[in-house]
């Protein structure tokens, strides 16, 4: 017989940020991403294996990702998110680094894992772990409202992308029906 305890035991999860233009010159906290040459924000998102938001954290564009993935994981901790099954965290180059790999762990008790993608290929190729969050950010696209940021508070673009998962999960649902 199957402990279904012991298949769920640990869990893992994908972060990422992206940034967006914003749509209204009177918000606040705008920042210029010199990576990808965008001024305006970026949302760091932290998904799980499905590709399923489980936090969301809205800052100016040139926050770092790192600088961003620290803000997120506290910010977790502070509303009690249920992440206490937590232990790896995947990622891309941008959270690589001995150093906040070390503050990761001490602080949260994650592994953070770095998924490179390959030098050896040209072009467009699908990176493992990290394409779920890519997709995830494909699915927030798809709301009209979230192409780009037209929010006054960081806090409303937070909520919206939380708003635009909750529509995409409950249209999944009502589908079984």
């Amino acid at each position: 017989m199957t402990d279904h305890a012991s298949i769920n035991k640990f869990s893992s999860a994908i972060c990422d940020a992206q940034s967006v233009k914003v749509g209204n010159p009177r918000c606040h906290s705008i920042g210029f991403d010199g990576g990808k040459m965008v001024k305006g924000r970026k949302r760091h998102v932290l998904v799980d294996t499905l590709g399923l938001v489980l936090m969301v954290m809205v800052t100016a564009a040139n926050i770092s990702d790192q600088r961003g993935a620290k803000i997120l994981f506290w910010k977790a901790r502070r509303q009690g998110a249920s992440l206490s099954r937590l232990v790896r965290i995947w990622a891309d180059a941008g959270y690589q680094g001995q150093a906040f790999m070390k503050w990761v762990m001490d602080r949260f008790q994650y592994v953070l894992e770095v998924i490179k993608r390959s030098d050896n290929l040209a072009g467009f190729q699908v990176v493992p772990k990290r394409w779920i969050v890519e997709r995830t950010f494909g699915w927030l696209l798809w709301s009209r409202r979230l192409n780009k940021d037209y929010e006054l508070l960081t806090r409303t673009a937070e909520a919206l992308a939380y708003v635009a998962m909750i529509r995409l999960m409950v249209r999944r649902l009502a589908q079984e029906y």
